[in-house]
């Protein structure tokens, strides 16, 4: 008994120094790093979404181009970024054509004014404050950065977010004029 009981033991041994001699090698390599190897692509997020969709383009006057400016230095001056500015420009293009508009009379949206259309009644500020156009901005941009992920979300869902349009896909379709307003505008 005593015989049978020490090979029981011996081939226990034996199979777990044989294991360790095969396995342990193995296990040792799979632990080391890997020191040459190289990623085969890298994920690098856009600086910004693509435009989506049809796109519009209009011919500015100097009004409009000064109203453009005046878009931008409120965005610098709020410490946002390029992307506040496209998303700034394309709703105005989109609400007034980037032009500061007063009340229209009958042609009027409700109480709507200046380059965002935005209304008193609805908290936006006094009808003076609305046509200035680095007031109406800066409110505009106030509501932009209350929106979470704006900076990666479509630029029509930002927009949208923050005017509550009855068209809410309309401002897409100006975002690459606006792109390339704030390019041409953004460091002059």
């Amino acid at each position: 008994m005593n015989t049978i009981f020490r090979k029981s033991m011996l081939s226990v041994a034996g199979l777990a120094f044989a294991g360790g001699v095969f396995a342990g090698p193995i296990a040792a390599h799979a632990a080391t790093p890997a020191v040459d190897a190289k990623p085969v692509a890298v994920a690098v997020p856009s600086a910004a979404p693509k435009p989506q969709g049809e796109q519009s383009h209009i011919t500015l006057n100097d009004e409009q181009s000064a109203n453009v400016k005046a878009i931008i230095a409120a965005t610098k001056k709020a410490g946002l970024p390029e992307r506040a500015a496209v998303i700034s420009i394309a709703t105005s293009l989109q609400e007034s054509k980037l032009e500061n508009l007063g009340h229209l009379g009958d042609k009027n949206d409700h109480d709507s004014l200046g380059l965002f259309q935005q209304r008193p009644s609805s908290g936006w500020g006094t009808p003076e404050q609305i046509t200035d156009p680095a007031y109406s901005t800066t409110a505009f941009l106030k509501g932009l950065k209350q929106v979470d992920g704006w900076q990666d979300m479509p630029l029509t869902d930002a927009a949208q977010t923050v005017q509550v349009s009855a068209y809410p896909d309309a401002y897409a379709q100006w975002e690459q004029q606006a792109t390339d307003l704030v390019g041409q505008y953004w460091n002059s």
